[in-house]
């Protein structure tokens, strides 16, 4: 027994156990390895288990292996058609793909032409040479026209085989069963299938490997195997992976006795054999291997299957039967959720390419499918499930909703820890911050609440705005930021509109506007125009003091200071103090996009860079100035990128106090040039851009105790549900909000103080109008605002040619 538990301890610590400690298993007690097995799978996957909602494509029941336990496989007198039609094909994705379906598993039989005639005739009669080349067309068609991705199952493949198969699906598979070559033997279950001789089957695994195939295999037990020889299996299996970690799950599927068969008398395995393979396979394999269970073949004790440790079910059809199992149904998607928190954790769906390949598309997938799988998923590589984005007016999922207003039952013990931390205000690790961004279930209705009631502790039930005016003076720009759809211009990627760079007198007729119609504040940003220098933007400032002395500043990017005191050839403290005694009052906090060099380097690799951010930053703050904070997430980032960014903010807020508040800014993608290219994730999720505002309220606490709700981004009702998770102020009511209507959002340009005051009383909560650094704002700029009319028409001054020769030497950071 204590050897059985130091291997365990072993196993627990993220070492791999060897052959002969998974071979003394064999006799272990179930318990331990039961405890040991599900805290393995809780390093791993959490508290989520995840499934692939799939429609389920049985090409061919023809097969030129006979197992003895098989109902799939039919003789050719016992089918109606040896292939089903490519437009049979069809009817079934379509209506997959209508009943929310994101997979299109095909089924078949093993090269069935190599032992039937009625297979190769009827291959021959639609032009074909081989199943296999059928099963190619088969699937591009489903993906072509339906979207759902293929999985293909088709046993034995050659290396050629693979690398064909490859461009049209993302994820394939086979079943080892088991590498136990007397199953093979006569009177044995694999006797006469010389496709299930283990030698055969895992060299089509290995050379899946080779050719970079996301796969998916495992073992079926209950067959006449040993225990022992199950253990050499997921040996085998792992062998082969740590040489190309290509396997994406191990399936441990119970064998059940089918009418028809050879072995319709045969034994299956119980419960315990099935729990203990589980379990053992687990310990194998380690915290961060998909282990599956099929839900269909262990009906009534699927809990128990997640205390084994396992994490995923596998494909569940809401349309299409288990072909190879038809005797027993697929749960109810609600029954399979409810089984799952019966066992304390959370249903998910993922795709059949799972998420850790679907975040490294270059190495994994086919070109076909790198953008498409990109597109579909979060940030973590699971699917979207809704059509909720940034800037548009999906509708969030019912379950995100229901989640925010959900008392929590079993909230994950490291979640319930990393929340007390920042709850008495200490600074959380990276990987605590990671931890609450992966936030699901009742964890995510845990972390939400735990926000929200930090945020009545310091702020109240006031949420305040801000009435302002945006005023972008150019959209002309050097940069080549790859999220930006607002620049125009001679060495811009996106030429789209009419590049404009607004004269003093638009501005500062702007100005004299937006004070008639009660503004505090004009908050001013634009592209870097090649011709502005530093002394550019201190004109700026003295035009707006020329027509509305009374109106705060609340200008100028870190990039345009950095770019302005390089152009005029200053120390950033001076060109800063410049700007400060000219009239400025604040700094924006933009240009940040993402604090981390590695998502800069794809999203705009010429600018600024994180240290340069932080520096002009922290130079602001000595010299005087209070600026805001913000983070443009979810295109290429992770959740480690958005956990550091919140560190270094808290950092420098620990070392300055200068920021006022901190606004998450979601990805807008719908025009967005790296988007179009095929490069970026469709922005956030609806429950990340949730999370963002509550892990900020979490991870900030005390020294930020403002979180800013973008309306542009979120949409209202994005609004209301961030007001529950932490934030507490809408920012400005925008009268021109141009910069996110570029990049294709649908939300508007201006909201305006009643409009706000609707939504946040609307929210439950009590609405303030405040001043830029959130002060009080006087009785007649309130009545004022409230009492605003309709905007005249902007005039966006045309741009100047210039010819290169005047062109100065441009301010860039090296790429």
């Amino acid at each position: 027994m204590s050897t059985t538990h130091s291997v365990l301890d072993k196993a627990l610590a993220g070492q791999a156990l060897s052959a002969a400690e998974a071979l003394g298993l064999v006799d272990a007690d179930l318990p331990p390895l039961l405890e040991a097995a599900a805290s393995l799978r809780n390093q791993g996957f959490r508290n989520v288990v995840t499934y692939s909602r799939k429609v389920f494509i049985p090409l061919t029941h023809l097969c030129r292996d006979v197992c003895h336990y098989c109902t799939f496989a039919k003789a050719p007198k016992r089918v109606v058609q040896p292939y089903m039609s490519l437009d049979e094909v069809l009817v079934v994705a379509r209506h997959g793909a209508a009943m929310g379906c994101k997979e299109a598993l095909f089924t078949l039989g093993e090269k069935p032409e190599l032992r039937y005639s009625t297979a190769r005739k009827a291959l021959v009669a639609m032009g074909y040479a081989s199943t296999l080349e059928y099963l190619r067309d088969a699937a591009a068609v489903v993906f072509r026209e339906t979207g759902l991705l293929p999985h293909l199952n088709p046993g034995t493949l050659t290396p050629e085989e693979l690398v064909m198969l490859r461009e049209v699906a993302p994820s394939m598979g086979i079943m080892l069963e088991s590498a136990a070559d007397r199953l093979s033997g006569p009177g044995m279950p694999h006797h006469g299938s010389p496709d299930k001789i283990p030698a055969v089957r895992l060299q089509t695994l290995e050379d899946a490997g080779r050719a970079r195939v996301p796969f998916t295999t495992g073992i079926l037990i209950g067959i006449g195997e040993t225990r022992a020889e199950r253990i050499e299996s997921l040996l085998a299996i792992r062998e082969i992976h740590a040489r190309h970690g290509h396997v994406q799950e191990i399936i441990i599927q119970n064998f059940r006795a089918k009418p028809g068969t050879k072995m319709v008398d045969a034994p299956e395995p119980d419960l315990d054999e099935m729990l203990w393979t589980l379990a053992v396979a687990r310990l194998v394999f380690g915290a961060h291997m998909s282990v599956q269970a099929p839900p269909n073949l262990s009906p009534g004790v699927l809990s128990r299957l997640v205390d084994a440790g396992i994490n995923d079910w596998g494909g569940v059809s809401p349309l299409t039967p288990d072909y190879v199992n038809p005797e027993a149904p697929w749960p109810h998607l609600d029954e399979l959720s409810e089984a799952t928190a019966a066992a304390g954790k959370y249903l998910h769906e993922r795709l059949t390419v799972y998420p850790r390949y679907a975040l490294d598309g270059e190495t994994w997938l086919a070109s076909a499918f790198k953008t498409p799988v990109l597109q579909a998923i979060d940030a973590e590589g699971l699917p979207r499930t809704d059509l909720w984005c940034p800037g548009e007016d999906g509708e969030p999922s019912a379950e995100d909703l229901r989640r925010l207003a959900a008392r929590p039952d079993r909230v994950s013990q490291e979640v319930r820890a990393a929340v007390a931390r920042a709850e008495a205000g200490e600074a959380l690790s990276e990987a605590e911050i990671v931890r609450l961004f992966q936030a699901r279930g009742d964890d995510f209705s845990h972390v939400c609440a735990a926000a929200d009631a930090l945020r009545a502790g310091q702020c109240g039930e006031v949420v305040s705005y801000v009435v302002n005016r945006n005023i972008n003076y150019t959209n002309v720009c050097y940069f080549k930021c790859q999220f930006c759809a607002f620049s125009k211009g001679k060495l811009s990627e996106n030429l789209r509109g009419k590049p404009y760079d607004l004269d003093p007198e638009e501005i500062k007729r702007r100005v004299s506007e937006a004070w008639a119609r009660g503004a505090t504040e004009v908050c001013m940003q634009g592209g870097i125009h090649p011709q502005y220098t530093g002394q550019t933007y201190l004109d700026i400032v003295a035009a707006v003091q020329e027509a509305e002395p009374r109106i705060h500043i609340h200008a100028f990017s870190p990039l345009e200071v950095w770019q302005g005191a390089a152009t005029l050839k200053l120390p950033l403290r001076e060109f800063l103090q410049q700007l400060r005694d000219a009239g400025l009052g604040t700094l924006p906090g933009t240009a940040a996009e993402v604090l981390d060099d590695e998502v800069r380097r794809i999203l705009c690799p010429d600018k600024i860079n994180t240290a340069q951010w932080l520096e002009v930053m922290r130079t602001a703050h000595e010299v005087g100035f209070r600026t805001t904070s913000t983070i443009m997430y979810g295109h290429v980032d992770r959740y480690e990128h958005w956990a550091r960014h919140l560190l270094r903010l808290r950092a420098l807020q620990q070392e300055t106090g200068g920021f006022t508040e901190f606004v998450p800014l979601p990805f807008v993608h719908m025009e967005a040039p790296i988007y179009l290219k095929g490069r970026a994730r469709k922005g956030p999720t609806f429950r990340e851009a949730v999370l963002m505002h509550a892990v900020a309220r979490l991870a900030l606490n005390p020294l930020i105790t403002n979180i800013q709700t973008s309306w542009v981004k979120m949409g209202h009702r994005g609004v209301i549900a961030c007001l529950s998770a932490g934030a507490n102020d809408l920012g400005g009511t925008l009268m021109n909000e141009s910069i996110t209507r570029a990049a294709g959002a649908s939300h508007g340009q201006e909201t305006n103080p009643l409009e706000m005051m609707a939504m946040i009383e609307g929210a439950g909560r009590v609405p303030c109008q405040r001043s830029t650094a959130y002060g009080e704002v006087s009785a007649e700029r309130v009545a004022a605002g409230r009492a605003a009319g309709e905007l005249l028409e902007i005039v966006n001054t045309p741009a100047h040619a210039y010819a290169r020769e005047e062109r100065r030497t441009l301010v860039r950071n090296p790429a």
